[in-house]
């Protein structure tokens, strides 16, 4: 009897065609991205049984894919697009094409084996796209505000009417977000707690909720790394480098900044360890930085133990 090898799949979605490749055997498919075109993929795949299925992240482009692929009961994860390009340049694997990129994924699958990740519910899915929404309409705000200082007179009238309508569009996507959190009783639930903490707002508790699923299911390092808020090592031999955070969630973390600044100011137990830190000659920044990793390891203990904020919370395991 001979044991059979475990498969690894790379799919890499375009917003045209689906290209699959599969490791070992280095067999190849490309068809359309369409609702035939995943059928197929899902049916051929439920037949070579999986051991691992990779796909990028592509701006919402894989959901489909991969909603499909959960639904058939088959061992699908999306991986940061970063990790893949260091992972193919390490490799030796300059070139890129769509079907490049998927043996690159199959062949991270069965490098790395990343681990599988819960997919979201539609509900999770629809407060994310709302709070995407939200933050490319504030980015056009943002935009023609800079354009009315430099803009002739003539187009005057018409960039104050469309920052109307965006003040008016976000307006109304906050109702839509408070909408979808106060119908759900689980996100109500932990949408109070996250607010129970000064510092933290509708905003940010709305990201958290959206963007950070895993918060109060990790433990306290885990959820640094997650976000991108703990301090890597730069040492080679006897030199050491100054410690530094990269990578992570970009979005939550710029949300964690903005609740780390107010923190410093109305949070007890963050303005204290913020006045600390300054105090033993740190830079402001990275006494921020170190703000944003204790409050959300607050956070996290919140959420973990269903408990509302207290002073004590920041003392807790």
């Amino acid at each position: 009897m001979t044991d059979v090898l475990p498969t690894f799949v790379g799919i890499d979605v375009s917003k045209t065609r689906l290209d699959v490749a599969l490791r070992p055997s280095g067999t190849t498919k490309s068809v359309p991205h369409d609702a035939p075109g995943i059928h197929t993929v899902v049916e051929w795949l439920g037949e070579v049984t999986p051991t691992l299925i990779v796909l990028e992240a592509t701006g919402g482009l894989e959901r489909s894919v991969v909603r499909a692929l959960v639904a058939a009961a088959l061992p699908a994860t999306v991986v940061n697009p970063r990790q893949v390009r260091d992972f193919a340049k390490a490799t030796g694997q300059l070139a890129k094409t769509d079907r490049l990129d998927a043996q690159i994924l199959a062949r991270f699958a069965e490098a790395v084996r990343p681990a599988l990740r819960p997919v979201p519910d539609d509900m999770a899915s629809a407060l994310r796209a709302l709070i995407t929404r939200r933050r490319q309409v504030i980015e056009m705000l943002t935009a023609e505000k800079n354009r009315l200082s430099r803009a002739p007179r003539e187009v005057h009238t018409r960039i104050e009417a469309h920052l109307h309508w965006l003040q008016a569009e976000i307006e109304r996507l906050d109702e839509d977000l408070d909408h979808a959190i106060r119908h759900s009783p689980i996100w109500r639930a932990q949408d109070d707690l996250l607010q129970s903490v000064p510092g933290i707002g509708a905003t940010v508790s709305r990201t958290l909720l959206a963007e950070l699923p895993e918060l109060g299911r990790l433990n306290r390092k885990q959820i640094a790394a997650l976000v991108g808020v703990a301090p890597l090592n730069r040492d080679s031999g006897t030199w050491r480098g100054r410690r530094a955070v990269w990578g992570g969630r970009a979005h939550v973390r710029t949300m964690l900044y903005m609740a780390a600044l107010a923190a410093s100011r109305h949070n007890p137990a963050i303005r204290v360890f913020y006045t600390r830190l300054r105090a033993a000659g740190k830079a402001p920044t990275v006494a921020l930085v170190a703000c944003m990793r204790k409050l959300l390891i607050i956070l996290n203990v919140i959420l973990r133990h269903r408990v509302p904020w207290c002073p004590m919370i920041a003392q807790l395991p």
